[in-house]
């Protein structure tokens, strides 16, 4: 190719957009600074770490900026300084300011996690799989001042599996996106890069999850449950009440009996089967937690916590 290389500036923060940024590097592309969120708290234990992103960036010797805030002159400075042709971002995790996205010479395109116009908003993956959907993809897309609202330049789909978590659906679309994503940046070097507008009216939209998404409601259907709780994996996790103490419910699966019993009863507790009756069928957890203890399979769980045929689970202690 006789095209110039484009000089990058990489927006990202989780482990879902290092895929994409190992890409850049490997590329012909020279990426020349990197911006993520700052250092924060992680994990069970709270200690503060940098992101993926970050870990990645300083490995390669990339500089990396870690703004609090996009607003800043100082900030906006230091973005300039890099003489970015083209931004990339990969769920960076913050709106992009209209002075940000005016920074690279070539604007800004993003690595979204779903078939665009379905699910804009920051929990794309999660939301096709508690909605039970079989298929999902990545999206690059131009930045604009709306919300994943911008053209389309590229697409690739992934089917999810019945059982597949939120986890393995987006590891899949982090490497699928990766390379989806060099193609574009080589087309945008050559100038033949195309763009094809959304269609808002046909637009869904997908909320951050909350801990108000985990509570169990065992009137639903047990396949609506299933996708609930491998939606919610590996956060914040589906969970319900017995004797009035919570359990998260880590995994699941739907063996395809009928309820035999009011909603939220068990209705097995033995070997691998706690099962529970549903609005519909049968619900059998296969991995849970009681608060404060570690991960169990359910034979670990019930040896030492035995749940009597009959008790209820509800969502509120």
């Amino acid at each position: 190719m006789t095209e110039r290389p484009l000089r990058v500036v990489f927006f990202g923060t989780p482990a879902f957009a290092v895929p994409t940024l190992d890409a850049l590097l490997g590329s012909r592309h020279r990426v020349v600074g990197v911006v993520t969120q700052p250092d924060r708290p992680r994990g069970r234990g709270q200690r503060v770490s940098e992101a993926p992103v970050k870990v990645r960036a300083v490995d390669a010797g990339i500089p990396v900026l870690q703004p609090a805030s996009l607003k800043p002159p100082e900030f906006l400075a230091d973005l300039a300084a890099f003489d970015a042709d083209l931004g990339v971002v990969t769920a960076y995790g913050r709106i992009l300011t209209e002075a940000v996205l005016a920074v690279p010479r070539r604007g800004m395109i993003n690595v979204h996690a779903s078939l665009l116009p379905r699910y804009r908003g920051a929990a794309p993956v999660h939301r096709a799989v508690i909605a039970g959907d079989r298929e999902t993809g990545v999206t690059i897309m131009r930045v604009v001042k709306a919300l994943d609202a911008g053209p389309m330049m590229a697409t690739v789909r992934r089917p999810i599996g019945a059982d597949e978590t939120s986890a393995d659906v987006e590891q899949g679309l982090a490497h699928l996106g990766a390379g989806l994503l060099v193609g574009v940046v080589d087309a945008l070097a050559g100038g033949g890069a195309s763009e094809e507008p959304q269609n808002d009216a046909d637009a869904t939209y997908a909320p951050r999850l909350t801990k108000d998404d985990s509570l169990l409601d065992w009137a639903r259907p047990a396949r609506d449950l299933h996708n609930q709780v491998r939606g919610l994996h590996p956060w914040p996790h589906a969970e319900t009440f017995l004797d009035g103490k919570r359990l998260i419910v880590r995994r699941s699966a739907v063996p395809g009996e009928a309820a035999g019993g009011p909603h939220g009863t068990v209705v097995a507790a033995r070997g691998d089967q706690l099962d529970v009756a549903t609005g519909d069928g049968l619900l059998r957890i296969v991995e849970l937690q009681a608060e404060g203890k570690k991960p169990m399979r359910v034979r670990d769980f019930l040896a030492g916590h035995p749940v009597a045929i009959g008790s209820r689970l509800s969502a509120a202690p």
